[in-house]
């Protein structure tokens, strides 16, 4: 049960979003930004990059909204799984691989990249804009991560829920759209 009564009832970020629209309006522009925004990442890197973060914070309605909007560009949730696993086991470059290094550490702390995560991404061809922008995408997604459990919101009833948030997602992405079943 939510610590805050979210009139929509809608869960996760969504409802957090719906209830205050004036910081939901910047925040859904951020993330529209960061995540679907021009960029040498791509959108399936950057979901990715926020499974990464979601799956390891713990976050159960963001952990399944991001792998299964990020299966939507890698092929499979299974291959999502096994990428966040074991991102060295040659399903992502080892560019991405790096990448999802530096997201991890993030997620714990900004302080745990190391200069030698860096230079490893660097050294497997990430730019320094793509190591800003994981970093970026990692805090933002920490941030996401504690909202959404800090105010205990509600997970879906139903987990067909998710999939229709995906393809929104993939379809639309991060900007509120007026939606009859809810999801974003």
């Amino acid at each position: 049960m939510p610590h805050v009564d979210i009139p929509s009832k809608l869960p996760g970020i969504t409802g957090l979003l719906d209830a205050w629209p004036e910081p939901g309006k910047p925040i859904r522009d951020v993330t529209q930004f960061i995540l679907r925004g021009p960029n040498t990442l791509t959108e399936g890197e950057r979901e990715l990059i926020a499974s990464v973060v979601c799956t390891g914070n713990e976050c159960q309605f963001c952990s399944n909204a991001h792998v299964i909007t990020a299966a939507r560009y890698v092929g499979s949730v299974d291959a999502v799984r096994s990428i966040l696993a074991n991102p060295f086991g040659g399903q992502v470059s080892d560019r991405v691989a790096h990448l999802l290094t530096i997201a991890g550490a993030v997620r714990t702390s900004g302080a745990n990249v190391t200069d030698e995560m860096v230079a490893a991404a660097r050294a497997a061809g990430a730019t320094d804009v793509e190591i800003h922008d994981t970093v970026l995408i990692a805090a933002l997604f920490s941030y996401y991560n504690r909202y959404v459990d800090g105010m205990a919101t509600d997970l879906p009833s139903d987990a067909m829920y998710y999939e229709v948030l995906a393809d929104r997602l993939t379809t639309d992405g991060y900007i509120r759209r007026e939606a009859a079943n809810g999801t974003h």
